[in-house]
């Protein structure tokens, strides 16, 4: 009979690069796994630096058999989705257990409690931290590595949840996009011509040199026009800035994209090359050398994952995602980059789904969003 699983609070430094680094062991014979940068991973988990933590509260906790970490888990208050959803739900993320329930069982009841106590009364995830970051659960596709900032998982893992009673809340669903195939969509090419026509969009991309007022640009149309999807969460000022600072050294500025009609900004488009076929390399190491590959080596990158795509309500229902679509593909295809994901898409997000399926886009992976009583 296996020996008691012990849960641990994460409290010092040493014991947060622990929580970080066992996701090696539990991933060492998974061919399709990236490591995360740990400076990455560090960064996200400061309580004092990521401003996520501003509107959120968190605790992180490993769990040990014999002294050998078994697995690891956090649990998340984020008060802005509870104020914006006017509901009670409490997140778990980062979750990672060896095939074994009992570990996986005491892992979910620490967060469990630890929710509960503060008043909430569902747990929803994984959320790593929030549905802003990583967010859901592989359960289709395992045989292919991840998109930038996309997660991966053990097939098992669906099993430890399942059995521990969670129930679906959502699924979420990643397209591949194929430029030979989009191209032969008359429909596309007819809707969006129909629509440039009709609305006198202008299309700009990224200017690098006046990056801050872009910026400026992505805060007005993004809290709009992601407002009305399942699960949102607003992200503040200072959210899209870290986030800005950390995207600014891989965006490539032809492919951020804004569009205009009148002078107001209607919509906005972020495509980003696939890094993560670089970083797999680089065992979660960016320095001392291999910044450099991520320059030199950036031409050998055939993806591309459109992370987000968006139309502020009034103008939606146009056909001005079309325009985008056209838009994203031939820059992309400038470039070399001729494979393409749009994820992730909320499985009854109609409008989103009818546009990837107009691109002859195929969905080649799920991702759960678990949910269970408190």
């Amino acid at each position: 009979m296996s020996s008691s699983v012990e849960i641990s609070l994460v409290q010092t430094k040493s014991e947060l690069m622990q929580f970080i680094k066992c996701q090696w062991q539990f991933y060492k014979n998974d061919p399709y796994w990236v490591p995360p940068l740990i400076m990455d991973r560090k960064k996200l988990l400061n309580k004092e630096k990521n401003p996520f933590f501003k509107h959120a509260e968190a605790d992180f906790f490993l769990a040990k058999r014999d002294g050998k970490i078994v697995g690891r888990i956090a649990a998340i208050k984020n008060d802005l989705h509870n104020k914006y959803h006017n509901d009670k739900v409490g997140f778990f993320g980062f979750f990672e257990s060896i095939n074994d329930q009992a570990v996986a069982n005491a892992l979910f009841d620490t967060v469990k409690a630890w929710l509960a106590k503060r008043g909430l009364t569902h747990m929803r995830g994984p959320a790593n931290p929030s549905s802003n970051d990583e967010y859901g659960m592989l359960i289709e596709g395992f045989n292919d590595s991840p998109r930038l900032l996309m997660t991966h998982n053990p097939k098992y893992y669906l099993d430890l949840c399942d059995n521990y009673g969670f129930y679906k809340a959502k699924d979420l669903l990643a397209y591949k996009l194929e430029n030979k195939k989009v191209i032969s969509s008359e429909k596309l090419k007819r809707v969006a011509e129909i629509a440039q026509k009709r609305s006198g969009i202008n299309i700009t991309s990224l200017n690098m040199k006046n990056f801050k007022s872009e910026l400026e640009k992505v805060k007005t149309v993004y809290n709009k026009a992601w407002a009305p999807n399942w699960g949102f969460i607003p992200m503040t000022d200072e959210e899209i800035d870290a986030m800005a600072k950390d995207f600014k050294p891989l965006v490539e500025p032809s492919l951020v994209l804004f569009g205009e009609i009148k002078g107001e900004v209607v919509g906005f488009a972020l495509v980003m090359l696939d890094y993560n076929q670089l970083f797999k390399e680089m065992n979660g190491h960016l320095f001392p050398f291999n910044f450099i590959k991520l320059m030199t080596k950036k031409k050998e990158i055939k993806w591309a994952r459109v992370i987000t795509l968006g139309i502020i309500p009034e103008y939606q229902k146009r056909g001005l995602d079309a325009v985008f679509y056209m838009e994203c593909l031939n820059r992309a295809h400038a470039l070399g980059v001729d494979l393409g994901e749009a994820s992730w898409i909320l499985e009854d997000n109609e409008m989103m789904n009818r546009g990837a399926q107009v691109m002859q886009g195929e969905v080649y992976k799920k991702y759960r969003i678990y949910e269970i009583a408190i």
